[in-house]
């Protein structure tokens, strides 16, 4: 099928501009493009030389994840490979360095930009994030209280943050650091979670079972280390596209985030870059805190170890009556 170019970009041939982008998402495929187009030279920063894994739609199917490159890129996309764990093999995961590759990644409907904490060629992770995620029909006001817990807990260890909305239902407080590994960043993130958590317990958890949670904010410190979190200035595949914007510590108990969306987030920016302001420059992380997490087990595989023992006290329980 051959698709019929209604504009072009930077060189880039868009078609099904005025068509909607998903099923029940209310935008369409011209304002996502708009949106990037009009973000692109905030964003591109943000996205350039780290390998994306993007969230894409298409009307009619379900979303989906993909990192390989799509079949028939262009021979300017640039692509970096890496090896996939889950499917056994090397892929070509694209680098975003530039707008004509941002509008290209909006023309195959590409809605979340989900980036790693680290660009190829270099070493050193760049940051950490502690992703706060609310129970199914939380308050938002519930996770900006849990964000201030988070607060508490970096200004002890001498830590400096900036916060977005996760785009979603959620918070990403962000931490830019270096001169540590990846495993003593994400041992840093586990013992930032923890300390959150022994702040309010009752608010609070750091339980990565679902039906441990108990109607508390989990504090998920597994997205740093070799994670990805959605980009700043990326929508989320949700109604409206509401999109991952950065906000001020000082105006958290105003935002929502159905806020900031692909239809106002540019006009909101003006010609401000939001998040580079909020970002504060890369810090050292102190020793105490990488030690204590270092001694914290990690959730995924905890969680993992936990189901399996729970399912076999299942089964003894049931052979037992």
């Amino acid at each position: 099928m051959t698709l019929v170019v209604e504009e072009e970009r930077d060189g880039v041939g868009l078609s099904s501009l005025d068509s909607p982008l998903g099923d029940e998402l209310g935008v369409t495929k011209r304002q996502l493009v708009d949106h990037f187009d009009a973000v692109a030279d905030r964003l591109v920063p943000l996205l350039a030389g780290r390998p994306l894994s993007v969230k894409r739609v298409r009307p009619g199917q379900a979303p989906f994840m993909q990192r390989n490159v799509s079949k028939g890129a262009p021979d300017w996309v640039r692509t970096e490979p890496m090896w996939s764990e889950g499917s056994h093999r090397e892929i070509h995961q694209v680098l975003c360095d530039d707008r004509r590759t941002l509008l290209w990644l909006a023309n195959q409907r590409a809605v979340e930009l989900h980036i790693p904490f680290f660009r190829v060629g270099e070493a050193e992770p760049t940051g950490l994030v502690l992703d706060l995620d609310p129970p199914e029909g939380a308050d938002f006001a519930v996770v900006v209280r849990v964000a201030r817990l988070v607060g508490q807990a970096l200004e002890d260890a001498g830590l400096a943050a900036a916060v977005k909305t996760s785009g979603s239902k959620g918070l990403h407080v962000v931490v830019p650091v270096h001169g540590a590994s990846f495993e003593d960043v994400a041992a840093a993130t586990r013992a930032l979670a923890r300390r959150t958590e022994r702040l309010d317990p009752e608010l609070a958890t750091t339980a990565y079972l679902l039906q441990d949670r108990n109607g508390r904010v989990f504090v998920d410190s597994t997205r740093s280390g070799q994670g990805t979190i959605v980009a700043a200035y990326s929508p989320r595949i949700r109604p409206g596209l509401p999109v991952s914007f950065p906000v001020g510590w000082d105006v958290l108990d105003d935002v929502r985030p159905g806020d900031f969306t692909v239809t106002t987030a540019a006009g909101l920016l003006g010609r401000r870059d939001p998040w580079a302001e909020a970002l504060p420059a890369p810090q050292e992380l102190p020793a105490d805190l990488v030690a204590e997490g270092h001694s914290i087990p990690v959730a995924r595989v905890q969680a993992m170890h936990e189901g399996k023992r729970r399912k076999r006290a299942e089964r003894d329980a049931a052979a037992g009556d």
